[in-house]
């Protein structure tokens, strides 16, 4: 009883100091929160809207708006969009900037010679590079936890997706102008997941290149996967794909399209684009 009478102050003192500590820590990620970020990418903007708070959004890039390749376009329209230029940045008042990490080096080594705080995002080359991605914006921007809802939301899409086709059937990624992609690519491992084995291995090119018509019409894969607008011949890279030999070798029914927004950036749209590949393999190839 006595013990017990002795342990009850240092008890009470422990859990004091514990909610003084939570305290310290909450108070410090409120400090080191950025207040005024600006986004000079597209993938940059859709991790920003999903991710900060309204009012930590300073401004996004010019592509945010655009319904066409935005898959968050209607939430962008809210914000101020910039020019993109790293001059008008200097004068944005931003203490932290989003930048990709291609065709931007020139601004990024502007603004952190001037002092900028800026966090330049590569593609995304797997998902679980993406889920690192998803941790380190979260984390920067002071939301850690929304960063773990979105990978849960990945995570749960990849579930229910697992084995949505028969294994070993075999699908090509075919781009206009004949391009496809490396069998390591972002959307290749999404295949590979649901079921699909890449036929570019096949064709020895796991590390992408070129597939003429010919080599397809002679060694066609079981699927193919086209971008959404495939079915209009607008130039002779586009005209490729809309040719009667390719529809004769790998018709509509054994093929599968991806909306250029879901794919163009890894982050808030990757679940639906599992989603929606899941639904069109399971449709077109039991």
């Amino acid at each position: 009883m006595r013990e017990s009478k002795q342990l009850s102050p240092l008890l009470g003192a422990l859990a004091t100091g514990l909610l003084l500590t939570l305290a310290a820590i909450s108070a410090a990620t409120a400090q080191e929160r950025p207040a005024r970020v600006v986004s000079l990418n597209l993938c940059a903007d859709q991790l920003l809207l999903r991710l900060a708070d309204p009012a930590q959004i300073a401004s996004l890039s010019p592509l945010s708006r655009d319904a066409s390749l935005s898959y968050l376009a209607d939430g962008a329209t809210r914000f101020t969009a910039n020019d993109g230029r790293g001059e008008s940045i200097l004068f944005s008042g931003a203490d932290l900037v989003l930048t990709g990490s291609f065709g931007q080096q020139t601004r990024t080594a502007l603004l952190r010679r001037r002092g900028f705080d800026v966090q330049a995002l590569e593609p995304w080359r797997s998902l679980a590079h993406g889920r690192e991605q998803i941790r380190l914006v979260a984390g920067r921007l002071g939301h850690p936890e929304r960063g773990e809802t979105l990978i849960g939301e990945i995570d749960a899409a990849l579930a229910d997706a697992a084995h949505a086709v028969p294994a070993g059937r075999r699908i090509l990624t075919y781009y206009r102008r004949g391009w496809v992609p490396a069998s390591d690519s972002l959307v290749s491992e999404i295949l590979t997941h649901l079921g699909f084995s890449p036929h570019q291995e096949s064709l020895g090119l796991e590390r992408g290149g070129i597939v003429r018509l010919e080599t397809l019409v002679m060694t066609p894969p079981d699927a193919l996967l086209l971008d959404d607008e495939s079915g209009r011949a607008i130039d002779n890279g586009s005209a490729l794909l809309t040719h009667p030999a390719l529809a004769a070798a790998v018709p509509s029914t054994r093929r599968l399209s991806v909306d250029s927004r879901l794919s163009i950036c890894g982050g808030p749209s990757t679940p639906a684009l599992i989603q929606s590949l899941a639904a069109q393999a399971r449709s077109s190839l039991r």
